[in-house]
């Protein structure tokens, strides 16, 4: 393993090493910070464990002569690009598409420093600038638009963005092994046939696909002209998504077609300990010097104990990105990390968050691997939790208690979500290890205000989001109230809830502002559906069917009903 140098962004950095070749240039949306929560800190640690040298040019200028994009020349193997840690256009618009004042992946969280579509913006320049030279595309952008999407922006469907940006290959979701796996092909001379089965890459190529059990889908032109062929589309994409074993997917597209190969295997728990074993600075980089990186300060005193979500929230993207398999870190690499933070000037004893995009999903798996092998549900918990899911949470209650037991710790808060759903049903706990979690959850690890999200109160729009019934938040406030009680305490639940979701009318948001539940409960937590590319809800949206039935849906798409529909949460 190399020493923990942090990676060099201007020439006189590069010459300082001593370096007289660069083997990987990356170019991102985001200011450079070296922690484990940012994509590009992840492979260009892993990628320089192995031997290689990596460069990063964070948020180049666009606009100029183009000096950033020239300044550390020819790379030895090829350029990697990505948007940031967020999608530029979610980092960019509000769901009524203003434009937002601030960036807080930008040095003062100044807003402007990346263009929209940066990964299409910073592909073609690069292809223009360097022709020859391979350029891979990654991050949570790349991963969404890999194949026909639908765009909020523009209103209307794009296709995949290998066409639109010119780029060799993509690479989704997360990419530490696949991304290995690439560069020492592009190393080794393999000519692109040759590259072509590689595990969790896209790519476009002219001509007809020579896979012969590969997934066809209807091509991007059919799509265009039939809102239906999309909605299928989709729904055949998500059935492979959430399969262990998919096929390769081919979609014809602009007299070719784009091809996805299946992702590499859910990483196991010695994996994930070797990706977060590695010498991460967990600083921004010296060029900002005292400017602040708002990001960074938030997630500065955080640790990530796992990747994965199997809610299958219809309107998040995390599965997409991330899987739908649980990818947990051991506590021994967990508190191995924690003990490294507590050591660190800037570390004052407070976690500010010990989770994941499911905190409480930590260490769980299915009890029979094989029926998983062989699943394609969308969600392990709706309609219903699957009876192969094994929901104790005797691993994170033991992992809380590591963790709060290491030196200089006073106190580890979960700021990520729960799901209420895996230890809560109508009738209480679903097992022994339920009511010990969250009354561990309520008295020592939130910081007097428990977030959730059950998104809305009335059933019908709660399936069409893939969320449970609000019987189990009614559940939850009372069993929450029942804890602070017992302890003396007085804890505020916050809930959050989604305005104009496919399916939701005016009437069910007046249902929702007037529901007894909600008495005494501030409703500041309040989000307007936003279509992002490669979810279910954005599909309801663009085509007004659910893929899942292809049956008609509801949609509010008058921003003046929309803003109406968001105003009911402060009616009461």
């Amino acid at each position: 393993m190399q020493d923990a140098y942090m990676f060099p962004t201007s020439v006189k950095e590069v010459e300082r090493l001593g370096w007289d070749y660069i083997d990987v240039i990356f170019f991102t949306g985001d200011a450079f910070v070296d922690h484990p929560s940012f994509g590009t800190a992840c492979i260009s640690r892993y990628l320089q464990k192995y031997g290689y040298r990596i460069a990063i040019v964070p948020q180049p200028n666009w606009r100029d002569d183009l000096r950033d994009f020239r300044k550390l020349g020819r790379p030895r193997l090829y350029f990697a690009v990505n948007s940031g840690a967020m999608d530029s256009m979610v980092n960019h618009y509000t769901a009524q598409k203003r434009l937002r004042h601030e960036d807080a992946y930008t040095p003062d969280g100044r807003a402007g420093q990346r263009p929209d579509r940066a990964v299409t913006v910073y592909t073609q320049i690069l292809k223009e600038l360097y022709p020859d030279v391979p350029v891979v595309i990654g991050g949570v952008e790349a991963s969404l638009r890999r194949l026909t999407h639908y765009d909020y922006w523009e209103d209307k469907l794009h296709p995949s963005i290998l066409v639109s940006s010119g780029a060799d290959w993509l690479c989704y979701g997360m990419g530490e092994m696949p991304m290995l796996e690439l560069t020492r092909a592009i190393e080794a001379g393999r000519n692109m046939r040759q590259m072509e089965t590689l595990p969790q890459l896209a790519f476009f190529r002219k001509g007809t696909s020579r896979v012969p059990d590969a997934l066809t889908l209807s091509s991007f032109e059919t799509c265009l002209k039939d809102k239906k062929a999309f909605a299928q589309n989709f729904h055949e994409i998500e059935l492979q998504a959430n399969m262990m074993h998919p096929q390769v997917i081919v979609e014809p597209v602009a007299g070719g077609y784009v091809q996805v190969n299946p992702p590499c295997p859910p990483s196991t728990t010695e994996q994930m300990d070797s990706y977060w074993d590695l010498p991460f600075t967990k600083l921004p980089h010296p060029r900002y010097k005292d400017k602040r990186i708002p990001a960074y300060d938030m997630i500065k005193d955080s640790i990530i104990t796992h990747r994965g979500c199997f809610g299958g929230c219809n309107f998040c993207t995390i599965a997409a990105h991330q899987g739908k398999f649980i990818q947990s870190r051991s506590r021994q690499s967990i508190v191995g990390e924690v003990k490294k933070l507590a050591a660190m000037p800037q570390f004052h004893g407070n976690i500010s968050d010990l989770g994941a995009p499911t905190a409480n999903m930590y260490g769980m798996r299915g009890k029979n691997p094989e029926l998983c092998a062989v699943c394609k549900r969308q969600s392990c918990l709706f309609p219903a939790p699957c009876r192969n899911m094994n929901r104790s949470h005797e691993d994170i209650l033991k992992l809380y208690h590591e963790v709060d037991s290491v030196k200089g710790v006073r106190h580890s808060y979960v700021g990520s979500g729960i799901r209420y759903d895996l230890f809560l049903n109508e009738d209480g706990f679903v097992d022994e290890t339920s009511r010990p979690y969250l009354k561990e959850l309520v008295l020592k690890h939130i910081s007097g205000r428990m977030k959730v999200a059950p998104e809305h109160t009335e059933d019908k729009v709660l399936g069409y989001m893939g969320k449970p019934s609000f019987k189990l938040f009614e559940r939850l406030r009372k069993e929450f109230d029942k804890i602070n009680a017992e302890a003396g305490r007085h804890s505020e639940i916050v809930p959050y809830f989604i305005s104009a979701h496919p399916g939701c009318t005016m009437e069910d948001m007046r249902k929702l502002a007037h529901n007894p539940c909600l008495k005494g409960i501030w409703m500041e937590q309040v989000q307007d559906f936003t279509p992002t590319p490669m979810t279910t809800s954005s599909v309801m949206f663009y085509s007004g069917l659910d893929p899942r039935t292809m049956k008609p849906v509801f949609v509010e798409r008058r921003p003046e009903a929309k803003r109406a529909q968001k105003s009911f949460f402060f009616k009461k």
